[in-house]
This record gives structure tokens, C-alpha cells and sequence, in this order.
């Protein structure tokens, strides 16, 4: 945390604030920075119309200050460090010190005034999706605004006219600044009571992003499209990401947001919930279904509700397997198969580090004391009360407890189960060999001649040119 003089003395605004006059310049806010990874408690408001507020996983609420009448923000979009897992710190461009920024909450109808201090070393705007405002302050650089130079301050006002789930992101020089972390979610609370909003008893949020990152290096290479190593929720991979600790009863509300390259099938087990929200606004009841799993499309949010009715430690994941393990996991060759035998004590002589792996499959991984390049992280990791999880990048657990207090968000440990409620080792008699069959399956163009034996060379293509 910074006070606002001597960070606008380092920023060189006291000096240079073409946008905003010397008057204006004097009474912005304080901008808050923060740097911790924990995810932060619930910010209360302490003015300003009441509401519930969120809790955003390993990140924070923006403070405000209320003046006239009018709620003010300030985001500071600048060059951040942020751990994603233990072991693996990113030097990425975020807001008040973080990538994803901090979560901005109001409430409907509130007045709203961000202040917005570029210390990029590039131009930037904010553009703040989904939301209804005036069309000047919709944040396209060239379209909208002009672009915000570097050292300079703009202001964005507008009223939140409906309540929702939304995200700010940069409308300048986008591709790069976005594959290097600069995004932050928005929370409007209705006003009053909502026919489509129900009371919740914890009310969470984070976004899906990515990187693609070296193994060895520290910042993201910006030009790729698809084929990242880093799936990460509010830039963090599992095991760094934190527990969602809930109360047995509870109903739960998820806010995910998408600002990715690609689809995300959200699947949390042991409970059905309902999407809820959209961007657009909650979704009718009567447009509801029961579901275990729920895309997130590229710019899209989903809201889901679920009543925490089963006590336990839930896996929450995105469905896509490779999404679910880190940087050191990708472009490994699959070695299921390949006898290995007589050569790795030859190639052992030569690199002394060499390790056998992925004959047998990967869940060794999970386990290996292998050594990595600095500043990355194994393909799968994670240690649970049975051993390795075997687990990485979009991967946490639900965790619901009888005994969780109203309001309390700590982490509770792992649960202690039932007598006679976990798979076990079968001790009694052997089994039967399975009967297998051995016919062929039907087809749907049968022969009319013999099979005939056809020699082929295939040329295998050498990558994927970076698509």
C-alpha cells in the first residue's frame, strides 16, 4: 500500500498531468496497491448503499472514497510481479500491483468515477465489458477516447445501471496486453430485492486466463493463440490456487468470467447447480436446468448456484485435461511403449539428471523429485491426505464443512471422513479373469471383396507453425 503523494511523486504525475487538471490532480483518491496472492476477505462497504459483498479468489475488492455523492475508484495499470504458484513468480502488467486487478463492486444506480494512471510504458484505455454507459466511456482507443500516454491520468464516469457480473480489460494494443494479465472483474449488487437474484450465503469470483511461458523465464511470450502452458484462474495454477471453504447448507454462488483464448467446460463434483448469470444479467428461473458442468466461452461469464449439501473436499476443475497441468507438461512426447531398457544408464553418462518417464503413463510425475528449469512448475503436482493429487493449472477444491463458521473463509483442512465411507483395497478372494470377446464390431459399409494388404509411408507434419 502507497500513500497518493509519494506514488504520484514516483509516477512523475505531480508534474505532468496534461488530463487532468492540478485542482482535479489534488483530490484523487488514494490508489491502493496490493501485492499478496491471499485471497482477501470480503470488503464490507463502509459507505455508500449497502450490499453482500464477494470474496475473489487470491485477490481483492478495490476501496473507494465517497465524494458528492459520487463512489471513486483508482486503477493504477502498470508492471506487476505475481506468483502463480509457489516456485514460478510472472513479471506481468496488471492493476494495483496485481494481475487480475482488484474486483470493483457497487451497486446499482450508484455514480461511479475511476480514475485511471497509466504507468505502462505504452499507451492503454479501459474498456469496461458489458456494461450500459454513455459511448465515451466505452475504453475503444480511436474509437471512443484517445489512447491514455504513459504518465498521464484519465477519468471514466458513468452510472451502473443493472446489476451483473462483468470485467474491465484494456481496448488498446489488446493481444499484447491482455496475454500479459491486464484484466479485473466487476460486481454491480442489485438495489433493491430482485426477482431473479436470490440471497446467497458466499458469493465467489475469479477469471480464466492464460500464459505461455518458457520454462526458465519470467514474461509471457504475447503472440500466441491457442497453444498456452499456463491455464491459470486470477493468474494462479493449482496448487497456488486457493480452497472455496464453505459451510454445510450454505447457498454458494460462483461468478467465472472468460478472458482466455479458448472455451472452458467449469465442472465441480458431488453437486448439480444452476447458471444463473450471464454478462447479459441473471438468467430467469424458469430457464434454469440442473448441471454438473458449464461452458465458458471466450468473453463470456457464467453465474452458478448451488446448495453446499455434501460434506467433503470437492474437486473444481475445467473439464479440458490439458488444462489441468502446468508448464513442464506440455510438448512431451508420448513414451508409452518404448523399451527403454540398456539405455538409460548409457544416456546417464552423458546427462547425469536424464529420468525414465511416461513408458508406463504420467502419474509418476505426480511424485518425481526430477530437476526443472528455474521458474516453472512440474507438469502435475499438489499433495492431498492420500498422496499426490496429480493435478495442476485450472484445478481447486470445494470445501464443505458442517463445522465452517457463518463468514469465516479459512481454509479448514482436510476432511476427516466417515468410517467405512472411502474406496479401499479388495482383501477378499481373487477375482475372475473378465471374459473378453475377441469378434470383430459391425460395420457400416461391409466388404464386398477381400481385405487387401496396402503398403503406406506417411509423412507426419513437424509442428503447428505457432497456430
Amino acid at each position: 500500500m502507497t500513500t497518493r503523494r509519494s506514488f504520484l511523486a514516483g509516477a512523475g504525475l505531480l508534474a505532468a498531468a496534461g488530463t487532468v487538471n492540478r485542482a482535479a490532480l489534488a483530490a484523487l483518491p488514494e490508489p491502493v496497491i496490493q501485492t499478496s496472492a491471499v485471497t482477501a476477505a470480503p470488503l464490507s462497504p463502509p459507505d455508500g448503499r449497502p450490499y453482500d459483498p464477494v470474496v475473489t479468489l487470491n485477490g481483492w475488492t478495490a476501496p473507494w472514497r465517497m465524494r458528492n455523492g459520487v463512489k471513486e475508484f483508482h486503477l493504477v495499470a502498470e508492471p506487476v510481479e505475481r506468483e502463480i504458484a509457489p516456485g514460478m513468480v510472472a513479471r506481468l502488467w496488471g492493476y494495483n500491483g496485481q494481475s487480475p486487478g482488484p474486483t470493483i463492486e457497487v451497486v446499482e444506480g450508484d455514480r461511479v468515477r475511476i480514475f485511471v494512471t497509466n504507468r505502462l510504458p505504452e499507451h492503454t484505455t479501459i474498456h469496461w465489458h458489458g456494461q450500459r454507459l454513455p459511448n465515451g466511456m466505452d475504453g475503444v482507443g480511436g474509437l471512443n477516447q484517445p489512447q491514455i500516454p504513459p504518465g498521464k491520468t484519465f477519468v471514466y464516469e458513468f452510472v451502473a445501471r443493472r446489476p451483473g457480473t462483468f470485467m474491465y480489460h484494456p481496448h488498446a494494443d489488446e493481444m499484447v496486453q491482455m496475454a500479459m494479465g491486464m484484466m479485473g472483474m466487476w460486481v454491480t449488487h442489485p438495489r433493491a430485492p430482485h426477482p431473479h437474484i436470490a440471497g446467497v450465503d458466499r458469493d465467489f469470483c475469479f477469471l480464466l486466463n492464460a500464459y505461455d511461458i518458457e520454462p526458465g523465464s519470467y514474461v509471457p511470450k504475447i503472440n500466441t493463440m491457442l497453444d498456452f502452458n499456463l491455464w491459470t484462474w486470477n493468474s494462479r495454477a493449482f496448487p497456488g490456487i486457493d480452497s472455496l471453504n464453505v459451510r454445510k447448507g450454505d447457498r454458494v454462488r460462483v461468478r467465472i468470467g472468460n478472458l482466455t483464448m479458448t472455451n472452458h467446460p467449469i465442472h465441480i463434483h458431488g453437486h448439480e447447480f444452476e447458471v444463473t448469470g450471464t454478462d447479459g444479467g441473471p438468467t430467469r428461473p424458469e430457464s434454469r436446468w440442473p448441471e454438473v458442468t458449464t461452458d465458458v466461452a471466450v468473453g463470456q461469464m457464467r453465474q452458478i448456484e448451488f446448495i453446499a449439501d455434501e460434506e467433503g473436499d470437492w474437486a473444481m476443475h475445467c473439464h479440458k485435461s490439458h488444462h489441468t497441468m502446468n508448464a513442464m507438461g506440455h510438448d512431451v512426447p508420448t513414451m508409452i511403449g518404448v523399451d527403454h531398457r540398456g539405455l538409460v544408464e548409457g544416456i546417464q553418462k552423458l546427462v547425469p539428471d536424464y529420468m525414465l518417464m511416461g513408458e508406463r503413463g504420467m502419474a509418476d510425475m505426480g511424485e518425481m523429485e526430477m530437476p526443472l528449469p528455474d521458474n516453472t512448475l512440474p507438469m502435475m503436482t499438489g499433495q492431498g491426505p492420500f498422496g499426490a493429487v496429480e493435478m495442476g493449472g485450472m484445478f481447486t477444491v470445494l470445501k464443505v464443512r458442517r463445522e465452517q463458521q457463518r463468514g469465516d473463509y479459512r481454509d479448514p483442512g482436510w476432511f476427516k471422513h466417515p468410517k467405512g465411507t472411502v474406496a479401499y483395497e479388495w482383501a477378499g478372494a481373487a477375482l475372475p479373469e473378465p471374459a473378453r470377446s475377441a469378434a470383430a464390431g459391425p460395420s457400416s459399409m461391409p466388404r464386398t471383396e477381400p481385405a487387401r494388404s496396402v503398403e503406406m509411408t506417411v509423412r507426419k507434419p513437424a509442428g503447428h507453425q505457432g497456430h
